[in-house]
Formats: structure tokens, sequence, C-alpha cells
């Protein structure tokens, strides 16, 4: 019986059962315990999670679906996350081959001849040696859970890089929709200033025939012509704008963009995403889901292994080197009975003075893990604070148009009867160049909340993890 429980005991050393790295445990999320009270979207949400939503069902318009899967194919910035997983991979597949051991096959013949002064007899002779050996290179013995340690490092970093192509995908997605409706609101923007120019450039031209005859002053030509001035400003800015934000979907993309699946100049800023609800649960459950808590946690996790690592190396190191194969002064003979070889040579590694390098190997490895607690803290804290935002903003966004929305209808109201009235004579210019700014401006910033709404919906979606499906 104690023979079999030595034999498990040798077993368990052999197979790396001694593991030097701490107990990881996740650390504590630094967040408070739940959403702010009132924050979460309940109207009109999908009862589909952001997590589980793909982004082709998130996304309700066929030309942004398209464009979306494009900027997946083509994107450099995804191509290289993607690259550096292969990368991690195959840096994984270097470390996990050292748990196994290297068996090398080798083959060598060699043929010398030793001159007549140098030997017994006097005479020159040609000695041949061929040889052919299997053997094992420099195989450690895991007994203290290094390599194994390095191992489980090499893994979590190959996990953590994959869960960054997933955050890396994410935010692509959110902003190839960002930028396309920018586009359409730029496009909307445009059409505004445009219709704003003609008619301050009509309303100039009649002033100016007025101002002809007598009956307008100077001081009301002028005041025209500053709208007109400002409108023709406008149409300049939002046409440059809308040329910076093809070129930034081009780049998003990775390639061009085929007008049949860019927003129409003619068409209006349109709901193309749903709302996503908000899940029941503490804000840590849903945010430790996340791509970019899931990489942080990796990462920390790594380091945890690396301090295993760094302390095995306090422990003796024991490598096996061996061989065994056949040798003969006749090739012909080479795999005869009675010329077989063999060579066994283990080596043991004690570390006895290193000037403090393997202490401080070991400090740098516990650092590095407290460094990867801050930033997994920080991250978990970051996701809370864009989920919180979010919500914010939604608490009051459908508030805010609608009240954006009634403003324009007034303002429209109220610069159809300033005009009427400075036809008939009962106020002056200066009355209805007030109406018209006002709106002009109403118009603009409600095409600017309804653009904010849009992308709230994105980044809702974003926060909370949807998206790398």
């Amino acid at each position: 019986m104690k023979n079999r429980l030595t034999s498990l005991a040798l077993a368990c050393v052999l197979a790396g059962c001694a593991n030097l790295a701490p107990e990881y445990n996740r650390p504590p999320a630094p967040i408070p315990e739940g959403w702010k009270a009132g924050s979460q979207p309940v109207a009109g949400a999908l009862a589909t999670p952001a997590p589980a939503l793909a982004w082709r069902d998130f996304f309700a318009d066929d030309r942004l679906r398209q464009v979306v899967g494009l900027a997946l194919e083509n994107n450099r910035d995804l191509r290289v996350a993607a690259l550096n997983i292969e990368r991690a991979r195959a840096q994984y597949s270097i470390q996990r081959a050292s748990l196994l051991p290297t068996i090398n096959a080798t083959g060598a013949a060699s043929r010398s001849r030793t001159a007549q002064d140098l030997t017994a007899n006097g005479r020159s002779t040609t000695l041949n040696q061929f040889t052919a050996n299997v053997g094992v290179a420099s195989y450690e013995l895991d007994f203290f859970g290094r390599l194994g340690n390095l191992n489980d490092a090499a893994m979590q970093a190959y996990l953590s890089l994959d869960e960054t192509r997933r955050s890396v995908q994410i935010s692509l997605l959110s902003d190839v929709a960002n930028a396309w409706l920018t586009l359409a609101a730029d496009q909307r923007r445009l059409r505004l200033a445009q219709e704003t120019l003609r008619s301050q450039q009509a309303s100039y031209d009649l002033t100016a025939k007025a101002r002809e005859i007598g009956n307008e002053s100077g001081l009301t030509l002028a005041q025209a012509r500053t709208t007109v001035d400002s409108a023709r400003s406008d149409v300049a800015a939002y046409s440059r704008a809308i040329a910076q934000d093809r070129n930034l979907l081009t780049l998003l993309v990775g390639s061009a963009v085929p007008g049949v699946l860019l927003p129409a100049e003619d068409e209006g800023l349109k709901t193309v995403t749903p709302l996503v609800s908000v899940p029941e649960g503490l804000p840590s459950t849903l945010l430790e889901n996340r791509p970019d808590v899931l990489a942080a946690e990796h990462t920390l996790q790594a380091a945890n292994a690396s301090i295993g690592a760094a302390r095995a190396a306090f422990f003796p190191r024991i490598t096996l080197t061996g061989s065994a194969g056949s040798g003969s002064r006749d090739l012909s003979n080479l795999f005869e009975g009675g010329n077989g070889a063999w060579t066994f040579a283990p080596q043991i590694v004690l570390p006895i003075f290193s000037a403090g390098a393997l202490r401080a190997s070991l400090d740098v490895a516990r650092i590095t893990r407290d460094i990867n607690v801050a930033q997994y803290d920080r991250t978990v804290q970051v996701a809370f604070r864009e989920v919180s935002d979010a919500l914010d903003a939604r608490a009051t966004l459908g508030e805010q148009l609608d009240a954006q929305r009634s403003l324009r209808d007034a303002s429209a109201t109220a610069y159809r009867l300033s005009q009427a009235r400075y036809r008939t004579g009962i106020d002056s210019y200066l009355d209805t160049l007030v109406t018209q700014r006002a709106f002009y401006a109403a118009g603009q910033t409600l095409i600017t909340l309804e653009l904010a709404e849009q992308a709230n919906r994105l980044a809702l979606y974003k926060t909370m993890g949807g998206g790398w499906q």
C-alpha cells in the first residue's frame, strides 16, 4: 500500500500537480449595487438582452446592415485584431509544447585518416564511423509547475486578445452606424440650409427691388443680406461636413461604399435601430460579460499564473537528456546485433546565488498582478459609467425631443405670422429676421437631437455588450 501511495505521489509530481501560483479570485466589482432608480428604459424596449441580440437583428435598415457587413470584412483595425489572435494562438502552442519532451532522430557519418607518424605501427589508417540515434533533448520535469503556469499565462493572453477582438468589433459596429447616421443628419441639415438660402435669397431680391423704388430703407436691405450670407455659409459648412462624413465611412469600412448603400440625399433621419432593455439583476452581472471586462480579467489571470512561474524559479529544475541508437564502422553493419548504444544524462540545477534577480522577478510578477487588478477595476468602473450615461440620456431624450418638435412647430408658426405682419406693414423686417433665425435654429437643433436619440440606442446596445455575434 505504501508503495502505491509513493507511486501516486510521484506520478502527481511528474504531471505537474505542484502549482505555486496563488489561488485566483475575481476581484469584487467596485461599482454600485444597482442602476439609478428610474433610469431603465421600459417603453418600447426589446425583450432580448443586448448580448444575445445579433447585430443583423439590431439594425433595421438593410443598407446599414450591408455597410456594417463590408466593414467587418475589410476594416483594418479588425483585421489587425484577428491577426493578433492568430499570433497569440501560435505563441500559446509554442509554450504548450514545452510540457512534452522533444524527440529527435539523428544520423551521422564520419571518415578520418591518421598520419603514419601518429600511429603505433607506423602505418596510416583510415577510420569510418556511422551512427543512428533517437533521443530526448533536455526535457524538463515540471515538479513545481513553472512550465504549467507559463502555459496558463500564454493561454490567458490568447483569451484576452480574443475578447479584445470582440470589443473592437462592437466598437466598429457602433462607429460605422454612427457615421452612417451622421451622414444622413448632415444631408438633412444641408437641405434645410439650402431651403433657407432659397427663401432668403427671394426675400432679399424683393427687398432690393423695393429699395430701388424707395419703399425700403438701406438698413432693411442690409438685414436681408445678413440672412442670405448666413445661409450661404451654412450650405458650405454642411457640404464640407458631408464630404468628410463619407471619407470617415470609407475609412471605417476599409473600402469605397457603394452609393446605393448610403442614405438618400432627400431622405430624412429615421429610426434604424430598436431600443434594447436593461436585464434585471446587479450591474456587475451584466458588465462582467462585456468583452473588454473579460479581456481585462484574462490579463489578470495571466499575471496571476506568472507569479507561480516566478515562484517556481526558486526551486530546482530537473532535465532529462537521453538517446538510444546504433553505431558501426561499416554502414552495412549499422543495425546488426551488438552495435546498440545509449546515453542517459539527467541534470539538476539548484539556484544558489543570483544577486537578487529571482526575488526581483517575483516582485515584478506580483506588482504586475496588482497593476492588472487596478486596470480590471478601472475597466469595470468605465463600463458602469458608460451604461449609466446611456441610461440617463435615454431618460430625458424623449421629453427633450417632444419639446423641440413643439418648439420647431411654434417657431414655424411665428415665422409665418411675422412675414404676414411685415408684408402688411405692421412689423419691421427686423422682427421677421428674428423669427426666421429662431425657426432655422429650432430645425437644426431638432436634427441634432434626433441624431442623438439614434446614437443613444447604439450606445445602449454597445455598452451592454451587444454586437460581437
